[in-house]
């Protein structure tokens, strides 16, 4: 294909030519057979992503890419990781606007950290995601190195970081001075953090008890202990989590 005299600096690209035959309708990754039934579930897996106010529509972009990429995902893969990853571009973004300087993202997060713009336990899962990334970069990692679930826990961090750095400054301090405090140093802290490091055992995947899916159930979890931990639970949370629990374990609660 020869280039363009129109100006435009971007490579060129092939076009492909037109498939022979009808169009082939994407099929699910066999991958993800054990997260949910149908693709319609993976709305609900990524409905608590909520693009924060505020946000420059190229900050808004990358995170909307990285949830899409997530529901994607249920047909390859690979997509859950390239959405993490992807989602540094308006973390680091975000992170240079607030603190007025252009570092590498390691040094951006500290800084962060320590102007007490986001919590030391937010700034560990983010730094956990740009090793990620390094390691992609130089060949140590793959594009299969996420699941889904985790990757949502993930870029759940992300969003949130993104959204407490959009904050006014006073308020960006008061929610972290209340989260990093007494939140950080509680028991729920610890044991999310060692949850974070496990990996979702094989041999739960697929398996259901009392007619609750472990897979959909450690999600639901997820995203209720998150909340828990950036402000507490409000009663249709506790609710939905009570509803959550397979009846024989209520009997001992």
């Amino acid at each position: 294909m020869a280039p363009t005299t129109s100006g435009d600096k971007t490579a060129p690209v092939n076009t492909l030519p037109p498939p022979p035959g009808p169009l082939l309708l994407p099929v699910r990754d066999p991958r993800a057979r054990d997260l949910v039934l149908d693709y319609a579930e993976m709305y609900a897996l990524v409905g608590d992503l909520v693009l924060p106010g505020g946000a420059s529509m190229y900050v808004m972009s990358a995170l909307e890419t990285s949830r899409e990429l997530i529901r994607h995902s249920y047909y390859r893969c690979e997509f859950a990781t390239v959405a993490v990853t992807h989602s540094l571009f308006a973390l680091e973004h975000v992170l240079a606007v607030r603190l007025a300087t252009n570092e590498p993202l390691h040094v951006l997060i500290e800084r962060a950290t320590d102007a007490g713009l986001i919590t030391a336990e937010l700034a560990i899962e983010l730094d956990r995601i740009r090793l990620l990334r390094d390691e992609l970069t130089q060949g140590a990692e793959s594009s299969a190195a996420l699941r889904p679930l985790r990757a949502v826990a993930m870029l759940r961090s992300v969003f949130d970081a993104v959204s407490l750095l959009l904050r006014p400054p006073s308020a960006a301090e008061t929610t972290t001075a209340g989260v990093g405090g007494a939140q950080l140093e509680g028991g729920l802290a610890r044991l999310w953090e060692d949850h974070l490091r496990a990996l979702f055992p094989d041999g739960f995947r697929g398996v259901d008890f009392d007619g609750v899916d472990l897979v959909l159930l450690d999600a639901d979890v997820t995203g209720l202990v998150q909340r828990e931990l950036k402000g507490g639970l409000d009663g249709s949370d506790v609710a939905y989590l009570w509803a959550a629990l397979p009846t024989s374990t209520r009997s001992f609660l």
